[in-house]
């Protein structure tokens, strides 16, 4: 393999953060602070692979953060950071990437800025750190409340972050030569093993998630950052012969069936096209053509998840989506539950972000005379103003 992969390091447990789970795991904006970490990478025209190490017993709380991303399988961390990301490096050693970025699964505003000047400095080093320069007067000290130790001159002096970049084979054998140091970063370790380490720029926004102060301030760039926008969507398929009908992508037993070029999905395709109107993106025909053969019977979870997808690629999220079936039967209701859990897992969204309703018309048009089913949807997202 040539190019550069991305490895994320997510087996930390977040215990200054004080919640129920790994904070790599919590929502921020609508979406797991690691999804939005990794999409990143995965969006960086430069990066071929990503790779991410856990802890197996976060086995669940991974998969639901990552559902309908492409990414290789992940690889199981170790007691410390350090022996997390050598066995990161072990585990890419199959696909021999010419670069490497290692990055904190809790720093979910990394941008292609940052990973630029980290890559580009590999052209003369061997790694590379981002970093931004302390502005603070420094104090030494031991604790609140007492004397203060003394001043320390700031001039010189940066903050390190991540994704610190480096050439594979370099880090690779810096990390074997220097297992159990116990170092705090990468950075570090290539320090120790005698490797060039170049300094570039990183970003203010960059920070790390650690305690409930940064997820407020993580809440205030995401809103400040952004605009809000809402699409609407409608779409309407009439009933055939058949014994199910598929509503957000769960099978619904029924009498009928709904006749349409894929598998007529009429909530999820109101809810596509709300998304991609919120973009200005077009419509669902636009992107895949009822007069294209390859979309024949497909199911359409694909197509709610290109939605998505290009949501993301403009730096954007999913806040909220809301859809209304509207029939006289099937009843909607009894799968109500089942229908926000798929749509929490096909889009990586919290299921408090998510309702789906039914009403009928009363006996009246089409749907009261159960001739077939209609579906009206609202997404309302966030994407950055230049979007």
């Amino acid at each position: 393999m040539t190019g550069c992969a991305a490895l994320i390091l997510a087996g930390g447990v977040g215990a200054r953060l004080g919640a129920d789970r790994p904070k790599q795991y919590l929502m921020l904006g609508g979406r797991p602070i690691i999804r939005r970490s990794i999409e990143t990478f995965l969006r960086h025209p430069a990066v071929s692979a990503v790779r991410v190490m856990i802890r197996p017993e976060d086995r669940t709380d991974y998969g639901a953060a990552i559902a309908g991303l492409d990414l290789m399988l992940p690889a199981i961390g170790g007691t410390t950071r350090q022996e997390s990301a050598r066995l990161g490096l072990e585990s890419l050693t199959s696909v021999a990437p010419e670069r490497v970025l290692i990055h904190d699964a809790a720093r979910p505003f990394v941008d292609f800025g940052v990973i630029d000047r980290a890559l580009a400095a590999l052209d003369q080093f061997a790694g590379a750190v981002p970093c931004v320069p302390v502005s603070d007067t420094l104090k030494r000290g031991t604790s609140p409340g007492a004397a203060i130790g003394g001043t320390v001159e700031r001039a010189g002096l940066w903050r390190a972050q991540t994704p610190q970049a480096f050439r594979f084979s370099d880090i690779l054998a810096a990390h074997r030569a220097h297992i159990g140091a116990d170092l705090t970063d990468d950075a570090a370790v290539a320090e120790r093993a005698g490797l060039g380490v170049a300094l570039v720029m990183g970003a203010e926004d960059n920070i790390k998630i650690t305690t409930q102060d940064d997820i407020a301030r993580a809440e205030r760039l995401i809103a400040g950052a952004s605009e809000t926008r809402v699409g609407t969507g409608f779409d309407v398929h009439k009933f055939a012969p058949g014994n199910r009908v598929m509503l957000c992508g769960i099978a619904v037993p029924h009498d009928q069936a709904l006749e349409g070029h894929s598998d007529a999905d009429v909530a999820l395709h109101a809810l596509t096209d709300a998304i991609l109107g919120a973009i200005g993106a077009g419509d669902i025909g636009l992107h895949f053509p009822p007069s294209d053969a390859k979309w024949r019977n497909a199911d359409s979870t694909i197509f709610i998840r290109h939605a998505a997808e290009l949501v993301a690629k403009r730096g954007g999220s999913i806040v909220h989506l809301d859809v209304t079936v509207i029939c006289e039967r099937p009843k909607v209701g009894p799968h109500r539950d089942a229908m926000i859990a798929r749509l929490s897992e096909i889009l990586g969204l919290a299921p408090e972000r998510i309702s789906v309703k039914a009403t009928t018309t009363e006996g009246l048009g089409f749907t009261g005379r159960r001739e077939g089913i209609a579906a009206q949807a609202v997404a309302t997202i966030r994407v950055p103003p230049r979007s």
